[in-house]
């Protein structure tokens, strides 16, 4: 199945989350962050922080909160078994910090083809701003199998 090509420049629906700090908690221990700022309240304001700052590699995991986050997928008829993740890049433009809500806005970069077709990659830039400045922008690509060109 070859992905039309006309679906760069497509859209999602914008969505909103907060980072809620438990979760900004959570993930700085799971990933192994010592940096006392990424935890403790008090260290974070004591480094100049108005509350705990977001990892960096956190806003990918708020950007996993969207309500409609398989629909893309499945709105280009892509079978999920055949999804593999292609890499992610993250480029930030200011701090984001605990209680922030920060909106996404997902765009298809672009899209091509590799090994006849065997396999197709998908580019998506996600913006996320909080309340209408960037914050980072998020790209990702999916790298969609042919499962017929193992055949």
């Amino acid at each position: 199945m070859a992905i039309d090509p006309a679906v760069i420049g497509t859209r999602t629906d914008p969505f909103e989350t907060e980072a809620e700090r438990g979760r900004l908690r959570f993930f700085a221990r799971a990933t192994g962050q010592t940096d006392a700022v990424y935890t403790d309240l008090s260290a974070a304001r004591a480094a100049g922080h108005p509350d705990l700052p977001v990892p960096p590699t956190f806003l990918f995991c708020l950007e996993l909160d969207n309500p409609d986050r398989g629909r893309f997928l499945d709105d280009l008829g892509i079978d999920l078994r055949t999804v593999l993740h292609g890499g992610q890049r993250f480029v930030h433009h200011t701090a984001a910090y605990a209680g922030d809500r920060l909106t996404f806005r997902t765009e298809v970069r672009d899209v091509y083809a590799k090994k006849g077709g065997a396999l197709e990659f998908i580019v998506r830039d996600t913006h996320v701003t909080r309340d209408g400045a960037p914050v980072a922008t998020l790209t990702s690509t999916i790298v969609v199998r042919d499962p017929r060109a193992a055949e």
